[in-house]
């Protein structure tokens, strides 16, 4: 058995926070480097640089890392220490940026982004580069990476990932009061859940809301930190439907849950996903989603999501109106998603940094 080390640093994020709460605590590494206010696990290393960026290189604990003698260091994301000498493995996620350079957070691709765009591809290559072996977390990213990087397809291995299990199917009276409390009318609920980066392309769900064939019976609810102070919406009133978009902002992970089983409807049309994992979470609460035919998508999906072109709000609103009047079953849809499982995820992760010599 290996003694392998993690960068926890990206824990309290959502989607790389998600992926390394899960692996702790399935997997007892031998040494974790982040923030004791946070790692409260045996074996911490003190490491509190902000992601990106030269601080992190500079003040990495390559010395105190060196006596607890590793024989991997298994880093989460791209951000690899630069001077490191040991054996690494990488987990890389996604490539959005650099699939999707526009959506840099610039208006225009100006030399700002570019310096941006210049600095992820550089990391990614490196990372691959130096990297013992590379984890993702989907076929579509193990695509990206070899289309990018010539990697050969025996250096990546794909973990996909798992659905936390308090995600469940509760009976409607008791997530009811969540209409009350966010002032959500008594029609269906079309639920976004996530943020409101580029690649989300949340603006097309209310192009396309104007267009279903009964949005007089029907609702939209935002819910995520990025509607905390997102107070009214351009497009909402240029298409006269603001009276049927619900902003709930942050909510706790019992109300996420709750949500997930009050929605008639879980619609998803970011452009680019790593993999997806709002769409499992609607899944195991047993509602149907509606979701892009793009990127990672249809791996989570599999033949039970309801696919559209993110990009045409015609092909999207056909979609909705199509989940909208199927009868799905719930447990139908739970059960597929509890095939993914965080357990696997891990024991599959353990096995490959326990392969490397």
């Amino acid at each position: 058995m290996n003694r392998i080390a993690l960068d926890s640093r990206m824990l309290s994020w959502n989607g790389a926070g998600t992926y390394l709460r899960n692996l702790l605590k399935h997997i007892n590494y031998n040494a974790i480097l982040g923030d004791p206010a946070l790692v409260l696990k045996p074996g911490l290393i003190p490491f509190t640089a902000p992601i990106y960026g030269i601080k992190e290189q500079i003040s990495f604990p390559y010395r105190v890392l060196r006596k607890t003698k590793p024989n991997i260091l298994h880093v989460p994301h791209c951000n690899i220490p630069l001077f490191y000498c040991g054996k690494i493995i990488v987990t890389i996620c996604d490539l959005t940026h650099l699939v999707y350079p526009n959506f840099l957070p610039h208006k225009k691709y100006n030399r700002i982004s570019k310096i941006i765009y210049m600095y992820l591809y550089f990391m990614n290559w490196l990372a691959c580069k130096k990297a013992k072996h590379i984890i993702t977390i989907s076929q579509n990213t193990k695509k990206d990476l070899i289309n990018f990087f010539k990697i050969k397809p025996d250096k990546i291995s794909v973990t996909l990932l798992g659905v936390d299990e308090e995600f469940i199917i509760k009976e409607k009276p008791s997530v009811e009061y969540l209409r009350e409390k966010y002032s959500i009318p008594g029609k269906k609920i079309l639920l976004y859940v996530g943020n409101l980066a580029p690649h989300k392309n949340v603006e097309k769900i209310l192009s396309a809301f104007a267009k279903l064939e009964n949005k007089d019976n029907c609702c939209i609810v935002l819910v995520g930190k990025a509607f905390d102070q997102f107070s009214g919406n351009q497009k909402a009133k240029e298409l006269d439907i603001e009276k049927s978009v619900i902003q709930t902002g942050y909510v706790s992970q019992d109300e996420l849950i709750d949500f997930y089983n009050l929605a008639d409807l879980f619609v998803f049309p970011s452009i680019y996903e790593g993999f997806g994992l709002p769409v499992l979470e609607a899944f195991a609460c047993g509602t149907s989603v509606a979701c892009s035919g793009t990127a990672s998508l249809p791996e989570v999906g599999g033949e039970l999501a309801f696919y559209f072109d993110p990009f045409d709000e015609n092909d999207i609103a056909k979609q909705i109106d199509k989940a909208l009047s199927s009868k799905q079953e719930p447990q139908k849809l739970r059960d597929y998603a509890l095939q993914f499982s965080w357990k696997k995820t891990a024991e599959q992760t353990l096995e490959i940094l326990n392969k490397e010599k």
